[in-house]
């Protein structure tokens, strides 16, 4: 009998196929050459044919060279902090692919000469928000405090409330953060009650700024007290306000959220907030204020080490100035259209125990806590839940009363098609 691993072939004869060679192009050749390693062991296994061995290196290879995997958020949270927040509009990743090269990030094409960094993006945002002096783009919101509290608090106090020392993602607190820049805090007021006095007491030759944090991911409700920004200006020391999710002008499906230009007009000195949350826009850290204060941040030593690369600049540009971003069409979707969606991919999917379901949705990443979205879903028997997790896209759900929901707030009428075909391979 032949031994079956003289069937086996040769691993530069597999690498020499045309298929293999745009691959190995594309992704690089070890990636190319570990898939076909493991089905090599295929064939000696007797699992597949030797004839076979380019198509199965072509089925296992990622679709890119990263290990990130491309995931349809079915969970009705539309800023989903664990699948990377706010997903990137067609403009925004088109931006992105054009900047992947040499750019004229920094340089001036029609003198010759080194410009402002991202010039066309520190415009785009001023425009937006027309309360705004001057921009200033940092990594991320944490890193907008830190630099703050470097440039305005260092050895000095922040004045700010008790209610509002909150605890962000992975159990960083803003305290602990503001406090690493050399600021002391000077907190006021009780956890669920303070009032303009309280501030006013507070401040002294001492006092660095004072801030004011929308809380994030919570609400204190019952008996409570807050000053709103209007009523802590005056005091002769910057005012701060930190707003979180990042809305750079009032939406209507969210009254209570804040917005950038709305706390500049109230009296803000400076306004941080989110690239990545509701703006829909890639991570980073937005800075709006007074153009002297912008400076001040600006020139800081610190915010060489905390600015932002080429790409974000370019993708942040792009969802301010290009179409509705996906975050914003989440948001504003009818409920009755969600209904109709549920629907039809239900009774497509009747034969897998599928039905359409009425469900909630929320804003997530620190939007909006407490404000439910209605909204609308597919539900399917428990064991779909695991099993659309490790499929290619993978669909993330959420689990209720042993059943796996498909919410749609944040599947695009687009991904419907991908959705339904997802379940059928699931279910097969």
């Amino acid at each position: 009998m032949t031994d079956p691993r003289r069937l086996v072939p040769r691993t530069d004869t597999v690498l020499a196929c045309p298929e293999l060679v745009q691959a190995q192009r594309r992704l690089g050749r070890d990636l190319v050459k570990a898939a076909v390693v493991v089905a090599q062991q295929r064939v000696r296994d007797g699992q597949i044919a030797p004839d076979d061995v380019v198509a199965q290196v072509l089925a296992a290879l990622p679709p890119t060279a990263s290990s990130s995997r491309r995931v349809l958020n079915a969970t009705g949270i539309i800023v989903h902090t664990n699948l990377g927040r706010a997903p990137l509009s067609p403009a925004a990743l088109d931006a992105v692919a054009e900047a992947g090269g040499y750019t004229d990030v920094e340089f001036d094409l029609t003198t010759g000469h080194r410009a402002r960094r991202g010039e066309g993006t520190l415009a785009a945002l001023t425009e937006a928000v027309p309360a705004a002096g001057a921009v200033h783009v940092v990594n991320n919101n944490a890193a907008a405090l830190l630099l703050t509290a470097l440039e305005l608090a260092q050895g000095k106090e922040i004045v700010l409330s008790r209610g509002e020392l909150v605890e962000i993602g992975d159990g960083f607190r803003i305290p602990e953060l503001l406090m690493s820049a050399g600021a002391r805090l000077r907190e006021v007021g009780t956890t669920n009650r303070t009032n303009v006095r309280d501030y006013a007491e507070a401040i002294g030759p001492g006092t660095g700024f004072v801030l004011k944090v929308h809380p994030s991911n919570f609400r204190v409700t019952g008996f409570t007290a807050a000053p709103d920004i209007a009523e802590l200006t005056g005091f002769g020391v910057p005012l701060v306000a930190d707003i979180g999710s990042g809305l750079l002008t009032a939406h209507p499906a969210l009254p209570d959220e804040p917005d950038a230009d709305s706390a500049l007009r109230a009296g803000a000195n400076l306004v941080t907030a989110s690239g990545d949350k509701l703006l829909g826009g890639p991570q980073a850290g937005l800075m709006f204020g007074d153009a002297g204060l912008i400076e001040r941040l600006r020139r800081n030593p610190a915010a060489r080490a905390l600015r932002v690369d080429k790409l974000t600049l370019a993708a942040l540009e792009a969802s301010v100035r290009g179409p509705v971003t996906p975050v914003r069409a989440a948001l504003d979707v009818s409920p009755d259209d969600l209904a109709e969606r549920a629907a039809k991919l239900a009774a497509g999917l009747a034969g897998f125990g599928a039905r359409a379901v009425e469900s909630v949705a929320e804003v997530g990443g620190g939007g909006a806590p407490g404000v439910p979205l209605p909204s609308a879903a597919v539900s399917l028997p428990r064991r779909f839940a695991e099993l659309l997790r490790a499929g290619t896209p993978a669909v993330v759900g959420r689990v209720e009363r042993d059943r796996c929901l498909l919410d749609l707030r944040a599947i695009t009428p687009e991904q419907d098609a991908e959705l339904d075909q997802a379940v059928r391979r699931c279910a097969s």
